[in-house]
């Protein structure tokens, strides 16, 4: 084992002494290097005339920029110099000698393993990258060595362009002429940026492990060799599982190289990340902020280790007045009583026109204003917003997509989907009620109901505009269920599009970078039209609400123009007590929007928002939007054009008209164009002339005469009807009796006949006149019976207009029969003795047809 080591030390010590013989050779390599270039740019399309061009555009080598790394200068919103990226205590300068070999050779092993032998340019690797970037595009693979990284990092831009690559070869080339191998990696060393603020080797070792660099571990001296590749990413505090991959991989590359043996790479492997770490340095207060510059940078295309070693000049949105203020806020008990240390907060302060970000609380460091930079809970988290999802998820759509009035009606009842029984968070319900009302008192059913009435796409499609990119949308969405949840960050983005005309601007803290060739790149993002201005000031209005008179009253200013809304989401099931998990609150002026959440990591029995506390995330807002809002005149939200006030009858919902009584109106707003009708005024009688009191009298008396008349008549009409129905039972008697003596009657004639039969014989003149006698007087007598009784009714109807038509009746087969008979006695004496038995036969048919 001693042996290798000493044969790879000679062999080390052979190849330094072989150094100056290839400085002179550097030359030829220079040349053999252009010459590369030129066919590689010429590879790829590019002409030499443009190669030549970008090398006679390379900066000049200047001692200066090697020695200090280039940190990178952060400007406030009013171009004041706010903080370099990193202090002086970051950037510890130590001589080569004074760094232990094995140090230097994990940065070696990984970053530049022909370090020795190359002239700044590592032919080989340029080659495999040429292929890589030709393959999967421009970018794919970097080439670079030691050298090269130092140039780039003290003379160019971070932008990964041809332009800038082909000056980095060329800048390599010129700095290997210029400096010795141990003068560029002394100078690489110290320069570099491994996270964490630390510049240099020797800070670095101080910052992860709290000791010198002359300290350190093989497994130490890896980690760090493996961090400037990702500072952030490779982070061992936040990343320890990776932190540990990348370490063993140079731990792997130094053993494969011949640094260290078999064993020494196995020992160093078997050593826990977490193990090796100090304890975590605060850093300075601005770091919320800073975390959110660095996200915004890498989405641009610059990274963290640019912005620590590249001398970018950063122009951002901060207000620090602000961000100090939130900070004080969050970390003392000065303006909130906090019930313990363990509560977690996130704020986001943003200037409601721009969507520039003014100042971030990320979280909560009871006593420290300096706050540990770590997890940030106003843009990494991911909580359910609760009822603040209301207006961007169901009543923005609705006023956007259907033009619905702030009085529009929902009937807020039991309400079941899916299987799934949805209700309000005070366990009630309250009928037919406004969209202003509900929103007001944050009821659930009607949000459900009115996202279900626009439709979940056009909710989404709402949302998406806003900076919320939603996969799916439930029922629950209407009310804050989001499935991946959101942060305060997002929120303030999409509450501000409503103080702001319904114009949308993605939530950001970088303006500009000025690179240090004087290059400058603009990062403001352009606005988008996210909605209708009579959904913004709708929306605006109906949350004045909200704050005014609402469930919002706790966030309240005087005096001040605010719209807001609370949110909360309800405990599990199987947690026990009053409270919440989460407690939001959104609001916005028309200069200032402001996005709070409150709560804690994990709820759990012991470990969540408590009846009594769930106003804080309102108090943080109020306290924070009251100073900065100081000292200002805040103007009111403008009525759009589109926007209609009118004032409602709140009985019928039509538009109230003159006589509707003030307790029966409310002042609502329209669409321009969807105004109800006006309520129909009623016509009143019109009112009698003033009468004389003598005629007045007068008609008093005929009017009392009249009355009378009229109960004699009904009297009289009821004495008439009870003596009609008395007739008709006593007609009704009489026609039974008839009908009697008929049958009787006939019954006679029929014994008549058969005695007349038997004497026809002795002579039949005789008794045919004896016959007809008989039947004479017969008939005689029924008539007289007949005239009785007609005569007796007519008795009872004398002086009576009104005879009934059963007694007309009666009257008129009395007075036929007589007359028949009449005739029938006539025709009988005139008729021969030989047509006797035909008259008998037609005096008994006309009895039969009269009824007697």
């Amino acid at each position: 084992m001693s042996e290798d080591l000493q044969s790879r030390q000679q062999y080390k010590k052979e190849k330094k002494k072989g150094k100056k013989e290839k400085s002179k050779s550097r030359k030829i390599l220079f040349r053999t290097f252009l010459a590369f270039v030129l066919i590689a740019v010429l590879a790829i399309g590019l002409g030499g005339y443009t190669v030549i061009a970008y090398i006679s555009d390379a900066p000049e080598i200047t001692p200066a920029q090697l020695e200090n790394p280039q940190s990178s200068t952060i400007y406030d919103m009013n171009d004041q110099e706010v903080t370099d990226v990193a202090g002086k205590e970051y950037r510890e300068i130590v001589p080569l000698n004074k760094i232990p070999e094995h140090v230097q050779n994990a940065f070696i092993a990984v970053e530049d393993v022909r370090f020795w032998e190359h002239g700044g340019v590592d032919i080989k690797r340029i080659g495999g990258a040429v292929l890589a970037n030709l393959k999967n595009g421009f970018g794919a693979e970097g080439a670079s060595t030691i050298t090269q990284q130092l140039v780039k990092k003290s003379f160019l831009s971070p932008e990964k362009t041809i332009e800038r690559k082909v000056q980095e070869a060329y800048l390599a080339v010129k700095m290997e002429e210029k400096y010795t191998k141990k003068e560029i990696l002394e100078m690489y060393l110290n320069k570099i940026y491994f996270g964490e603020g630390a510049y240099g080797v020797s800070t670095a070792a101080e910052v992860y492990f709290g000791k010198s660099v002359d300290e350190l571990t093989t497994s130490e001296a890896a980690l760090l060799a493996g961090l400037p590749q990702r500072p952030s990413g490779y982070n061992p505090y936040k990343h320890p599982e990776l932190a540990k991959k990348r370490r063993d991989t140079v731990i792997s590359l130094m053993e494969k190289h011949g640094f260290i043996s078999a064993e020494e790479s196995e020992k160093a492997q078997s050593t826990a990340v977490k193990d090796m770490l100090t304890e975590q340095k605060d850093n300075t207060s601005y770091d919320s902020y800073l975390d959110q510059v660095i996200y915004e940078l890498k989405k641009n295309g610059i990274s963290e280790k640019d912005l620590y070693t590249s001398g970018l000049k950063v122009y951002t949105t901060l207000d620090p007045k602000a961000q100090k203020f939130t900070d004080k806020v969050l970390t003392t008990d000065e303006y909130i009583s906090y019930p313990d240390d363990k509560l977690k907060a996130g704020v986001v302060l943003l200037d409601t026109k721009s969507g520039a970000i003014r100042a971030i609380g990320g979280d909560r460091s009871p006593g420290v204003e300096d706050i540990k930079k770590g997890y940030n809970y106003a843009t990494q988290l991911r909580r359910q917003p609760g009822s603040t999802a209301k207006p961007i998820m169901a009543y923005g759509p609705a006023i956007e997509k259907l033009k619905w009035s702030t009085y529009k009606q929902i009937k807020d009842e039991e309400v079941e989907i899916n299987g799934k029984t949805f209700r309000n968070w005070d366990r009630r319900f309250h009928g037919e009620i406004s969209i202003r009302t509900a929103l007001q008192w944050s009821y659930n059913i009607p949000a459900i109901k009115t996202m279900q009435e626009v439709g979940p796409e056009n909710a989404k499609e709402f949302a998406g505009k806003l900076g919320i990119n939603l996969e799916n949308v439930y029922p629950s969405y209407a009310i804050g269920g989001f499935e991946h949840g959101t942060s305060p960050l997002h929120m303030a983005g999409a509450y501000a599009a409503f103080g702001n005309k319904g114009e949308y601007n993605k939530p950001h803290t970088i303006r500009k970078v000025v690179y240090p060739e004087g290059k400058e790149e603009n990062f403001q993002p352009k606005s988008v039209k996210a909605m209708s201005d009579y959904t913004a000031y709708m929306v605006t209005d109906m949350l004045k609400t909200v704050v005014k008179e609402g469930t919002g009253t706790m966030a309240n200013i005087p005096g001040l123009p605010l719209a807001g809304k609370t949110g909360t989401k309800m405990l599990p099931e199987h947690i026990q007590g009053e409270g919440v998990s989460d407690a939001w609150f959104a609001g916005y002026t028309t200069d200032y929007t402001a996005a709070v959440w409150t709560g804690y990591d994990k709820t759990t029995q012991e470990t969540y928002i408590k009846k009594e506390d769930d106003d804080i995330s309102k108090l943080i807002f109020k306290y924070i939007m009251e100073e900065v809002s100081k000292e200002k005149e805040t103007a009111d939200f403008e009525k759009p054009s589109s926007v209609v006030e009118v004032e409602i009858d709140k009985e019928t919902g039509l538009k109230a008209n003159k006589y509707t009584p003030e307790e029966n109106t409310v002042t609502e707003l329209f669409v321009k164009g969807t105004v109800p009708e006006t309520k129909p005024i009623p016509v009143p009688d019109k009112p009698e002339p003033k009468e004389k009191e003598e005629d007045k009298k007068e008609k008093d008396k005929e009017k009392d005469k009249e009355n009378k008349d009229k109960e004699k008549d009904k009297k009289e009409q009821e004495q008439e009807k009870k003596e009609q129905e008395q007739k008709e039972k006593e007609q009704e008697k009489k026609d039974k009796k008839d009908k009697k003596d008929e049958e009787e009657k006939k019954d006679k004639k029929e014994e008549k006949n058969k005695d007349q039969e038997q004497n026809d014989d002795q002579g039949k003149d005789q008794g045919k006149d004896q016959e007809q006698d008989q039947e004479n007087k017969d008939d005689q007598q029924d008539n007289e019976k007949k005239e009785e009784g007609s005569t007796g009714d007519g008795s009872n109807k004398e002086d009576k207009e009104d005879e009934s038509s059963s007694g007309n009746k009666t009257d008129e087969q009395s007075d036929g029969g007589s007359k028949e008979d009449v005739t029938s006695q006539s025709n009988s004496t005139n008729k021969t003795e030989d047509s006797t038995d035909a008259q008998k036969k037609d005096s008994s048919s006309t009895e039969k047809d009269t009824g007697g």
